[in-house]
């Protein structure tokens, strides 16, 4: 059959060059991932993990045998391990020059005792998931622009899956047995890993990587992206300015978190911002003043946990400005959040659902049961959408919430044209904004202009680092003029 090539790129950690090569095949419904390393022949590969099993056995045992090893660290045994591997496979490739040997070394070494070749996977920019089925499927990934692709990568024993479940699991003092058999953990990287074992998931042990994105989000990226339009971005970043509000629904993979990532852009330098995660996944620029909190799980014995609820409890007598709020799950976690809205707090969270009348409706109904007549705190109420079928994201509806917990859709995505279509008037909106700023709505329209003339700026001036993003809302709020002048000539930043 005939290969359509898609994309194919070049990733190179610990001097290894891999090649990514994408693409479909007729009659299968996915396409292709394929990753290889660059410059060596088919006949030199096999060479390579022949060597790999028996010198990893030989060096082992050695090593292992070796009493004063036991008290070395495992870095040290690490280094000496390398140094025999260097030894070794010198000896099986005497024409090799030091680059190449550097390469092979710490090929074997990342194979053997990491992830193996999911090491790679995880250097990948572009990869959002890696996912291990079991030892009768290849692993996949999901890639940035291709969504779903099978890897030429097998791992065809269970053992192996779940030896590599132990792993993670230890780097991060947790465990995972046939007792307990899931895992739900987080790399120091960032990463999130969940692992399964037999027989819970029936087909074989499983492992899903949510890869944590090195490159933070910023609002000019979603801008680039299409993401939102330049209306809808601007609309937000006056809810901020203003210390409104805002709950960001979506469902799973819509890109909430990014999401609120990117929002964060738009806080003032000159307050005081907490945050507060399971896991740390927000990135603030470093022009804010900002104390990221994380809870903490108890120990074996059950001890030392810090809840979600517990953080944001102790973050109200911090003095914060403004709260960041990974995910709300639970109802207490709920009502200390809207309680936080109550006594003045800005606050901007994540919440699960698809729409905004789903993420009423969960909110006041069973298990969480809030009156309905709180949700009029939040500002505004943002759901992010993926489409599944293209892997497009996109910021579906912008809604405000009255006083009787009744929400009104300002804003809805239209599928077919792929924009924002106006639906109805933000008289709440704008009513509190006018109360609280002493604005006219003809002067909340002129701001809302100058926010859009300054985002379409950044975009055409490809401003996305976060810390740049940081420099030039620091320079708007500090010094607005100054940088008003930058855009109305269209001079670099």
């Amino acid at each position: 059959m005939e290969d359509k090539a898609l994309e194919s790129y070049t990733i190179d950690w610990s001097s290894i060059p891999v090649r990514i090569h994408i693409y479909s095949r007729a009659g299968q419904p996915v396409p292709f991932y394929h990753i290889s390393l660059v410059n060596l022949t088919e006949e030199t590969n096999m060479i390579i993990n022949r060597l790999r099993e028996e010198i990893i056995t030989k060096l082992s045992f050695r090593l292992a045998d070796n009493k004063d090893n036991r008290e070395k660290s495992a870095s040290d045994i690490k280094n000496r391990f390398t140094v025999r591997l260097k030894e070794e496979i010198l000896l099986q490739f005497s024409l090799l020059d030091e680059k190449q040997i550097e390469m092979i070394t710490n090929y074997i070494i990342i194979t053997s005792i990491g992830l193996a070749e999911m090491e790679f996977l995880l250097q990948d920019p572009e990869l959002e998931e890696i996912v291990v089925n079991g030892s009768k499927d290849p692993v996949w990934v999901y890639h940035k622009s291709h969504g779903w692709l099978k890897t030429n990568i097998l791992y065809n024993e269970e053992n192996k899956i779940r030896h590599f479940a132990t792993q993670i699991a230890r780097k991060v003092d947790l465990s995972i047995s046939i007792l307990e058999p899931l895992l739900d953990a987080h790399l120091l990287s960032g990463d999130r890993v969940n692992a399964t074992l037999m027989p819970i998931t029936t087909a074989g042990n499983t492992i899903t990587i949510r890869k944590f994105s090195s490159t933070p989000w910023t609002i000019v990226s979603f801008l680039q992206l299409n993401t939102l339009d330049y209306t809808t971005a601007a609309m937000i970043w006056q809810a901020i300015q203003f210390e409104l509000s805002i709950l960001i629904v979506g469902g799973t993979g819509s890109g909430k978190t990014s999401f609120l990532n990117g929002l964060s852009n738009f806080f003032p330098p000159n307050q005081r911002i907490i945050s507060i995660e399971d896991t740390r996944e927000l990135q603030l620029s470093k022009s804010l003043h900002w104390v990221p909190m994380q809870s903490r799980r108890p120990n074996p014995e059950g001890k030392g946990g810090i809840s979600m609820l517990d953080c944001m409890i102790n973050t109200l007598r911090m003095r914060p400005d403004r709260i960041l709020v990974g995910e709300v799950r639970r109802a207490e976690e709920l009502e200390v959040m809207f309680e936080a809205m109550h006594t003045g707090h800005s606050v901007y969270s994540t919440f699960h659902a698809s729409s905004v009348s789903e993420a009423v409706s969960r909110l006041v109904n069973p298990p969480i049961n809030l009156p309905k007549n709180q949700l009029g705190t939040i500002g505004l109420m943002v759901v992010q959408h993926r489409n599944r079928r293209t892997g497009k994201r996109r910021t579906f509806q912008i809604a405000e919430i009255n006083e009787e917990g009744r929400p009104n859709i300002i804003m809805q995505h239209n599928a077919e044209k792929d924009v924002m279509d106006g639906l109805n008037f933000p008289s709440k909106t704008l009513n509190t904004l006018s109360l609280f700023t002493g604005m006219s709505q003809e002067k909340i329209s002129d701001d809302l202009k100058e926010k859009i003339n300054v985002l379409d700026w950044m975009v055409r001036k490809d401003i996305t680092n976060i810390e740049k993003v940081g420099l030039v809302m620091s320079d708007y709020y500090v010094d607005k003029d100054v940088l008003l002048d930058k855009v109305k000539n269209d001079a670099d930043f």
